[in-house]
């Protein structure tokens, strides 16, 4: 028996950057009426991704639906999603799509743990609010 050898096996890359990725987020979370939706400019502080984005949904049945929205939106436009945990409960839903990771909250989980504080080093001026509602 002959098998045929794969001399390259490469992952499928977007075409969007960073920028695109943080905007088409935003723009789904906003759509989903999210509250209270921040962006977080990673650069300088961690390797990990180039924007934190953090939202609240009013009910662990919004969250959820927020995070399979943008679960469905990256995936149409070509976004690899490297993993989404927290879909059974939904009270902190995390998202990462490579260049930019997302925190879905209940605004009760979200206040005990303060994620945004935490990254944002005490210069508010770093958290930028991208909600329509703000």
């Amino acid at each position: 028996m002959h098998f045929k050898r794969r001399d390259t096996i490469s992952k499928a890359q977007h075409s969007l950057d960073a920028d695109q990725v943080l905007n088409l987020i935003t723009n789904s979370l906003n759509d989903d009426k999210a509250i209270d939706v921040q962006a977080i400019p990673l650069a300088g502080k961690s390797a990990m991704a180039d924007f934190m984005v953090v939202a609240s949904g009013s009910s662990s049945r919004q969250v959820a639906a927020m995070a399979e929205h943008l679960q469905f939106k990256l995936k149409q436009s070509h976004v690899d999603i490297i993993g989404i945990e927290g879909m059974r409960q939904a009270d902190w839903v995390l998202l990462d799509a490579n260049d930019v990771i997302v925190h879905l909250f209940r605004p009760e989980v979200r206040e005990f743990y303060g994620i945004e504080r935490m990254w944002a080093d005490g210069g508010v001026e770093e958290v930028v609010r991208v909600s329509a509602d703000a």
